[in-house]
């Protein structure tokens, strides 16, 4: 594909005899998932992320406890849709969007607010964690929503260990091997019981002067049972095998305060070194750029059709969209992203192509699951209930079915098969991601400016 020409100065004007442009903010599932749906679509798509790679983001407690290692779970955009010839990705931050001039302003490192025109738009922008009004607490408690979390969160975890090993006072390691975990659905949950199995199997011969099957975990949430979307058989069975595994389980009481300390709930206060935020998440600012009706989370209301009322060449996907079936907001979880981001790309190929529109959008529940350890799953479809090993391994398949690449269903598969049998981990490294001291201390010559080396900019990537 010959270099497109991203920026305009006369926006989507001058696209009218040219071939239509279809910009895809967000390349997580709703925004890999549209892109796929345009591949022999009579278009030219421009996918923007802020990283260059697509995360499964259901995996990366995994990579928290160190189950598998980043790239097991993350694949590199262009890879994934480097057979796609009508198709160019840019990395960089979308800050807004000018609805008149049908165009996106786009940011990276050294360049701000470059507009990249549309004659369509895609929001699959995703959510970020929610503190509920107490952004505070994220110093102390980091969430889950991105590689860098889950890298940081297993150096957290880790670092804890070797500190209480190293430590003397002993009176500091209860507090060190205390981890608390804020916020009991799926990712707390599964997160709660991988890292009870972690430190009970894979750790518990490896250090001399603590003892790592001592460590306390702790799963607190402000409702009365873990797992609230699940049916109420379904989440006593979890939280009975989560007590089985030892996890600590507080219900009914929000966390009222987090700090260097620990937390305090219900008066009460934990001592804790490592606590770890897998509560609420909130929308991007999407429904801010739009300036349009949001829901009271500030998520997009949408129509049938997945687009904006009185904007029918913009779409929302995922979980920055409001959207109701009978009677119910759809949940905020991948099927429902990557069902909205193929229904968007076949209603625009459709229409490109004069043919018949589809019927509105209906989102068909498969299914929700959850892991709980090793062998140990929940799992409800329709009227279906099942937990255990059965549920286990719909949950394993199901999950390495979705992975993007066939490596990483291989590299997955291979990995937890390991894990089952020999208890082993994939990745146990602390990295600190910090430039490395200088090798020499006196100033390097100057060296002429040779633009032709440069890298390539933002500025230039999208003006030719």
């Amino acid at each position: 594909m010959n270099e497109p020409n991203l920026n305009s100065s006369n926006g989507a004007d001058e696209q009218t005899s040219k071939t239509p442009r279809v910009v895809i903010v967000g390349g997580g599932f709703g925004g890999l998932a549209a892109a796929k749906a345009l591949r022999k679509a009579p278009v030219e798509v421009v996918l923007i992320d802020r990283t260059n790679h697509h995360v499964f983001q259901p995996l990366l407690y995994q990579v928290a406890t160190s189950v598998l290692a980043p790239s097991q779970m993350s694949s590199p955009i262009r890879e994934v849709l480097r057979r796609q010839n009508n198709t160019t990705v840019v990395m960089g931050e979308v800050t807004g969007v000018d609805k008149a001039q049908r165009c996106v302003f786009v940011s990276d490192a050294d360049r701000e607010q470059v507009g990249v025109p549309y004659d369509y738009l895609i929001l699959a922008t995703g959510a970020r964690h929610s503190y509920f009004g107490h952004n505070e607490f994220e110093k102390f408690a980091p969430g889950l929503k991105s590689v860098a979390d889950a890298v940081g969160i297993r150096n957290k975890i880790l670092s804890a260990f070797e500190q209480a090993e190293a430590e003397e006072n002993v009176d500091l390691h209860r507090d060190l091997l205390t981890f608390v975990l804020v916020g009991a659905g799926p990712t707390g949950v599964e997160m709660a019981a991988a890292l009870a199995i972690f430190v009970r199997t894979s750790l518990r011969s490896e250090f001399r002067r603590i003892d790592p099957t001592s460590a306390r975990i702790v799963l607190i949430d402000a409702a009365r049972k873990v797992l609230g979307t699940f049916a109420p058989s379904l989440s006593e069975a979890a939280e009975f095998h989560l007590q089985k595994l030892g996890v600590e389980i507080h219900l009914g009481h929000a966390v009222e305060e987090i700090d260097s300390e620990g937390v305090i709930v219900a008066g009460e206060r934990i001592a804790s070194k490592t606590v770890i935020w897998t509560a609420g998440v909130t929308p991007s600012p999407a429904g801010k750029w739009l300036g349009t009706e949001t829901d009271r989370a500030g998520r997009v209301r949408i129509q049938p059709d997945l687009r904006v009322p009185n904007h029918p060449e913009i779409f929302v996907i995922g979980d920055t969209a409001s959207l109701d079936q009978d009677g119910k907001p759809l949940a905020g979880v991948a099927q429902v992203a990557m069902q909205q981001g193929r229904y968007a790309g076949k209603l625009i190929r459709r229409q490109l192509t004069g043919k018949k529109p589809p019927k509105p959008f209906r989102y068909f529940d498969k299914g929700t699951m959850a892991v709980v350890g090793k062998g140990y799953g929940v799992l409800q479809s329709g009227t279906v209930r099942l937990h255990g090993l059965v549920a286990w391994l719909a949950w394993a398949f199901i999950h390495i079915t979705f992975l993007s690449q066939l490596s990483l269903k291989i590299s997955v598969f291979l990995q937890w098969g390991w894990l089952f049998l020999t208890g082993q981990r994939g990745s146990r490294l602390i990295v600190n991601y910090q430039q490395s001291e200088p090798a020499q201390t006196t100033p390097a010559p100057a060296v002429a400016s040779n633009r032709g080396t440069q890298p390539a900019r933002l500025e230039t990537t999208l003006t030719k």
